[in-house]
This record gives structure tokens, sequence and C-alpha cells, in this order.
């Protein structure tokens, strides 16, 4: 009996079907491959750029295809259900997490120059925020941006930059200034999209668990020097400009960890089908049936909130639905997390033997209940903003 298909997927039907059969064409072994190997899937990625899909929500005139935000939701999670799972989806939705701040706030200057580059593929931006002693407190950063002649010259280090070796340009956060006494602490921070490849720029990947096919870095900047046309929107408000792209970033990586949870539960479900112990499918079994369904009945959930939000977002746009875009994040990682362990457990031993690639679904699902914001972050803005409760940090 096939699999019940999920009633969110007859949204973006067509799109939808157009990267399930851009994603067939990369199988299994070949994102098996990339991750043990930690190489980064460029065939992959100029496939997808290719093929339109990276200028999906940039706007016609800068290049893109003009799509919503719903579009890239839709496109994320078929490529993250079509078998690459969380490397797939990182290395074509890192260079997506710019384009609402540029949008929003970078020059026409810099829309013209920078979103068609995306949009076409030859440009691929990382996001440098988190640092060592700042990782969920974006407001303690410690890199220094100081003025020197007609631009700047930053000094500080970056952690957990997702695809830095590859990348090209970095939209980075610096510190400019300090807060006024009694003022929004954010303040001060400014916002940066410069080059990566300088010889003041020094990029070292951290050794992972897991997603290696698209490396994490540490990256340090030594007197790099920035000009002022390097500066996105007005200098000392860069966090808040910062903060226009994280809910769509959340929503994001809500869509990306469905998609992994639909393929950890579909995989589960036809090895059971298929694996036969004392004479008997294992799939007759209570005790394997009860956790798939348990996991199809939380992705269900979670996916409705998910293209709730979206709905939302479009509507209301992104500051509007602080709320509904962390619930989605929250929602969609925790169920996709526990249908990938539940997925282990039916396939048992064989969840650890690389050929079956579940233990690399369970590694990508797990992560996401972290970044890029932890979980029990989202817990207390829904305390403080959904119950009024008072701030607890």
């Amino acid at each position: 009996m096939p699999i019940e298909r999920f009633p969110h997927l007859e949204i973006k039907r067509d799109l939808r079907d157009a990267v399930q059969a851009l994603c067939s064409k990369f199988d299994l072994e070949y994102w098996e491959e990339h991750d043990r190997e930690h190489v980064f899937p460029e065939e992959f990625r100029r496939a997808f750029a290719d093929a339109g899909l990276s200028g999906a929500v940039i706007p016609e005139e800068y290049g893109g295809g003009g799509g919503t935000i719903g579009d890239m939701v839709a496109i994320l999670e078929e490529v993250a259900a079509g078998g690459g799972g969380l490397n797939a989806a990182s290395s074509v939705h890192v260079p997506q997490l710019c384009v609402p701040s540029l949008l929003t706030f970078g020059s026409e200057d810099q829309r013209r120059e920078l979103l068609p580059r995306i949009a076409s593929g030859d440009l691929f931006v990382t996001f440098g925020v988190t640092e060592p002693d700042a990782g969920t407190d974006t407001t303690r950063i410690s890199t220094q941006a100081t003025r020197k002649g007609d631009g700047w010259v930053i000094n500080g280090t970056k952690v957990w930059n997702t695809g830095a070796l590859r990348g090209d340009k970095i939209m980075l956060l610096a510190r400019t200034g300090t807060p006024e006494p009694g003022g929004r602490k954010g303040t001060g921070l400014t916002l940066f999209l410069t080059d990566l490849h300088a010889d003041t720029v020094a990029i070292s990947p951290i050794p992972k668990i897991g997603r290696n096919a698209v490396a994490s870095c540490e990256v340090v900047f030594q007197d790099h020097p920035v000009t002022e046309a390097e500066v996105v929107g007005e200098i000392g408000q860069g966090f808040y400009h910062l903060l226009h792209s994280l809910n769509s970033e959340r929503l994001y990586i809500a869509a990306e960890v469905l998609g992994m949870g639909r393929w950890a539960i579909e995989n589960a479900t036809r090895y059971a089908e298929e694996r036969v112990v004392f004479n008997r499918q294992i799939g007759m079994n209570q005790s394997v049936q009860h956790p798939l369904a348990r996991g199809y009945l939380n992705l269900l959930a979670a996916a409705q909130v998910v293209y709730r939000a979206v709905e939302e977002y479009e509507a209301k746009g992104g500051a509007a639905v602080g709320t509904l875009a962390n619930a989605a994040k929250y929602l969609a990682s925790e169920a996709a997390f526990q249908a990938a362990d539940d997925a282990m457990q039916v396939f048992g031993g064989y969840s650890y033997a690389r050929e079956y690639h579940i233990g690399r679904f369970w590694a990508e699902t797990r992560i996401q209940r972290i970044a890029p914001v932890n979980n029990q972050m989202i817990l207390n803005y829904v305390a403080e903003r959904s119950l009024g409760l008072p701030r607890s940090y």
C-alpha cells in the first residue's frame, strides 16, 4: 500500500515536480560519496542554478524569477526530501539568506550588482554572525570594524560559517559603535558584504559529525579592508537589518527538516515492508508501525504550521510572523528528528551501515534542533511573546 500523500504537497505541485525531477539526477550514492569525502556538491549547485531555482524569490528586475517565499519553501522541502538532505539544502539555501536584507536595506547599486549574480548561481554569499563567545546572544559580538580613511578595517573571528570554503562573499555583522546608555542593545552593529578571497581572511573547516559535504568554518579577519560601498543599510543598525532575514531563514530550515523527516518515514516504511524476521515482515508488528505512524502525524501537523506561516509571511511581511516562524522551525525540527530516530530503530543494526543512508539523515536532522537558533531560545521567545511571561535571559 503506498504512503498516503501529505496534503501540503499539493501546494506548488508543478514546482515540486520540477525540483524532484532535478534531484532524481543525483542519487543517494552521489550524496554518500560527497559527505564521506567532504566534497562540496558543485554539480548539484550548478544544476540547481541552471534550472532557475537560485533566483526564485529575487524580483525579475534583478534577474530572478519574481516568486514568493512560498516558492522557495516548497523548493527547499523537495531538495531535502530528494536524498541529499541537509548537504543538498545547505549548498543552495545559504546564498538565499542575504536576499531579504539586500532587497530591503541594500543600495540600488548593490541590488543591481549582486542579486543577478546570486540568481544565476555565479555568486555564493555566506552569512557571518556567530562568534566563539557570542552564539545566540548576537548583540555581544566583538568583531570590530574601525574607521580608516574612506572605509573600514575589520578584525575578529566568526565560527560555524556555512560554506565559507566555497563562498565568494560574506554578509558580515561587525561592531562599529556601542549602544547608547538605556538604548536598544542591538545598536552599534553594522552589516558589511565583503570578499572572502583575500590575504586578510583565513578560513579553517571545523571537523563535524555530519553534513560534511558543506563545510562549517572558522573565519578570521585580520586588518581586512572594506569600503563604504560594502556597507549594507544604515551604519549602527545592522542587527535590526539582520532580523529582516531571520524569519525567512526559520521557514527555510523548517521546510528542509520537513523534507528530511518525510524521507526518513518513507524509507523506514519501505524497509519495514521488505525486511523479514521470524518469517514475517517487521512492518506487521505494532512496535514498528506505531512509531512510524506517530512520525507521519507529527510531520503532518508541523507542515500545517509551516505553510500557515508562509501564508502570513506573504500577506503581512516577514516582521509580522515571528511566533509562527519560530513555531514552524521548532515543530518541524522536533518532528523530523523524532522521525529519523524512529527510523533508525526500524533499520536496527543496519542503521549504522552507511549504505542505508538513514544515519546521515539522523545526524542532519539532529543539528536542526540547535541551529540556526536552538529550540530552547524559541521556547523562551514564545513564553515571552505569546504567553506574556517575564523575560528569562
